[in-house]
């Protein structure tokens, strides 16, 4: 009987692909290892998630040791000096008294306030009824040298002054360093009418924070 040609001889036996490619003959092709791709990036993004919490916590959050870390990272909470309404007596001044401490920098103290006659009910005042030159306010930031010649009388330099007004803004810088200050309500010029006053006043530090997100800190 004739020999069978090799180029005849079948073999039903199946070359494994990490043989056939140990031999040269090409792979097949192997699906990838999706589901085990998959667990790793859903691994990262949880991950991703987690810092993200965490780092918003950090940012917004009055916990000490978050306000701490905020601190070390170069922001600082806005401060308040004043925040409830209050009363001036005619010939007479009111003040807070707040200080900065060593190596302050890039610190403003800002605010809004409003004065009105105690007695003033939205008429037109009357006889025996403060004049209109009693309307309003005087606001003063002074430095502590310089709040200790105001008192005498004396013209000097202030940080801020408002003249006289009804109602105002305030926004200065306050020099680098360490110092003490006063914010002032003075009513010393009214004859007759003490003076209901409102006013929000605080430091303001310079941050790397946008106004929105400083905004929903302060309210929180």
């Amino acid at each position: 009987m004739p020999a069978a040609k090799d180029s005849e001889v079948k073999s039903d036996v199946k070359l494994d692909p990490e043989l056939k490619m140990e031999s040269g003959i090409p792979a097949e092709s192997v699906p990838p290892l999706r589901p085990a791709r998959w667990r790793r990036y859903f691994a990262l993004w949880i991950v991703a998630a987690v810092l993200l919490a965490v780092g918003v916590w950090i940012v917004t959050s009055s916990n000490p040791f978050a306000e701490g870390l905020q601190g070390l990272a170069g922001n600082k909470h806005d401060q308040a000096i004043l925040d409830v309404p209050f009363s001036v007596a005619a010939h007479n001044f009111r003040y807070y008294k707040f200080s900065l401490p060593e190596g302050s920098t890039d610190v403003a103290i800002v605010g809004d306030f409003s004065a009105a006659p105690e007695s003033d009910s939205g008429k037109p005042a009357g006889k025996g009824q403060p004049q209109e030159t009693d309307r309003g306010i005087e606001v003063y930031v002074l430095s502590e040298s310089a709040f200790a010649v105001w008192q005498t009388g004396y013209a000097t330099n202030s940080v801020f002054e408002s003249g006289r007004v009804s109602d105002g803004k305030i926004q200065a810088t306050l020099p680098t360093g360490a110092g003490v200050y006063y914010l002032i309500f003075s009513n010393k010029f009214a004859s007759k009418a003490g003076k209901k006053v409102n006013a929000t006043v605080l430091l303001r530090y310079k941050s790397w924070l946008p106004q929105w997100l400083r905004r929903i800190t302060s309210d929180s």
